[in-house]
């Protein structure tokens, strides 16, 4: 029998878990091996997006480039990070995750060391566009092993919940690790060190990484078609994409807000910056608790409705002067939230489509990119980037048309059963 689900109904509805009969080759490693394998690609393609942001307010001197620019630095890499996987998914899904990964961690770890000795914006722009690339294509390579190897099972949950709680720990210590490398070493050690971590990461792939793509995978046209035609896909990653942009506009905004405004120093603004994802760790690991009582679809619902409590704390408190209580503690609600959502959107987007995951993997993290760099951008453009009214304009109106979303689907799945 093809790999396919055997029932399709029980991700809304909170029901039992599907029974999938996968065709992946055997995966020899036990899960602690599989997730030091796995975890230095999801680390290094959040890191090399957080670990720089103290040192962001430094860089148009340094390199002779506007703020503007500087600013496209963080965008470009979002966008690029996704975009990309639209190329390397079905690619994965052609040839294989492993090649797909190694190529992914060699594009990574060079573009690394080049960001380290650029010395114009255009160069560094240009490497940073290579560094994306890279970690798309290790980040959708890792994330379609995880579909292939531990479609849903208990280790599936765990390696999903880890990375999670990666998406929190690297803001709690990537910003403070560069400011600490920033003032030993300068700012061009960074990215030496990014680059370091990458061929270690790559080095150990080369040896160990095994090949888990099914031996009849989908063609990557029906695939596509297929994954854009679901509901549940596009009102999951709609959620995906709220939690994602929320936080990465907070990120764009901070260093304006707490170092250039309220004057933190660099130390000072990544110890502010950690307490949100520290709320964020903590979260993570009560997460499971979430799902096993809600389910799914109700863990998801809330955490957007606790994100836009968050984002309208966030928006009334900014009628008073700028401090750590208008600003970072709001931010604490909306991590709460956005962990929800995070820890169980890609089961909602993704159910269907473990014959195709790599091409599955790809979209979500596109389109999720798209709309995080697109939106995301935009409301840092076009509002004061040094206040929050950016983050609330985004943080308020990507939830609630992911609220929507689930509505309609809803509606649409409830019609279909009569």
């Amino acid at each position: 029998m093809h790999a396919r689900w055997m029932d399709h109904r029980r991700i809304h509805s909170g029901r039992r878990l599907p029974v999938f009969n996968r065709q992946a080759p055997r995966w020899a490693h036990t899960l602690p091996s599989a997730i030091a394998l796995m975890a230095p690609f999801d680390l290094l393609a959040s890191l090399a997006m957080d670990i720089y942001l103290p040192v962001v307010p430094l860089m148009p001197n340094a390199l002779g480039a506007s703020p503007t620019l500087v600013q496209l630095t963080l965008s470009i890499y979002m966008l690029l990070l996704g975009i990309g996987q639209l190329l390397f998914g079905p690619l994965s899904d052609r040839i294989g995750r492993r090649p797909v990964l190694l190529l992914g961690a060699l594009l990574f770890t060079v573009a690394s060391f080049a960001l380290a000795l650029s010395s114009s914006g255009g160069a560094f722009l240009a490497w940073r566009t290579v560094q994306a690339v890279g970690a798309s294509a290790a980040l959708v390579a890792t994330f379609a092993t995880v579909r292939d190897v531990y479609a849903d099972t208990a280790e599936g949950a765990s390696l999903y919940g880890l990375f999670a709680s990666m998406l929190a720990f690297v803001p709690a210590l990537g910003p403070m690790l560069g400011a600490l490398v920033a003032t030993a070493a300068g700012w061009r050690v960074i990215f030496v060190l990014l680059g370091v971590l990458g061929a270690v990461a790559g080095l150990r792939a080369q040896r160990q990484w095994q090949e888990s793509r099914p031996a009849s995978g989908a063609e990557a046209g029906p695939a596509l078609q297929r994954v854009l035609r679901s509901g549940a896909f596009w009102a999951y990653t709609l959620g995906f994409s709220a939690a994602m942009g929320t936080f990465f506009v907070f990120f764009s905004i901070a260093p304006r807000v707490l170092v250039e405004r309220m004057q933190y120093s660099q130390i000072t603004f990544s110890l502010a910056f950690a307490t949100v994802a520290l709320v964020m760790i903590l979260t993570s690991r009560v997460a499971k608790r979430f799902i096993a009582r809600w389910a799914v679809r109700g863990t998801f619902l809330r955490g957007l409705c606790v994100m836009m409590v968050g984002v309208l704390l966030m928006a009334l408190a900014a009628v008073f002067p700028l401090s750590f209580a208008s600003v970072v503690l709001p931010m604490w609600g909306i991590a709460v939230g956005l962990v929800m959502v995070v820890s169980v959107a890609a089961h909602g987007a993704l159910r269907d489509f473990a014959d195709a995951s790599g091409t599955a993997v790809a979209l979500y993290y596109a389109v999720q990119s798209v709309i995080v760099a697109g939106f995301g951008t935009l409301a840092t453009v076009l509002l004061p980037g040094d206040t929050v009214w950016p983050l609330v304009a985004y943080g308020l109106l990507l939830p609630l048309a992911s609220l929507i979303a689930v509505a309609a689907l809803r509606c649409h799945i409830a019609l279909g059963s009569e």
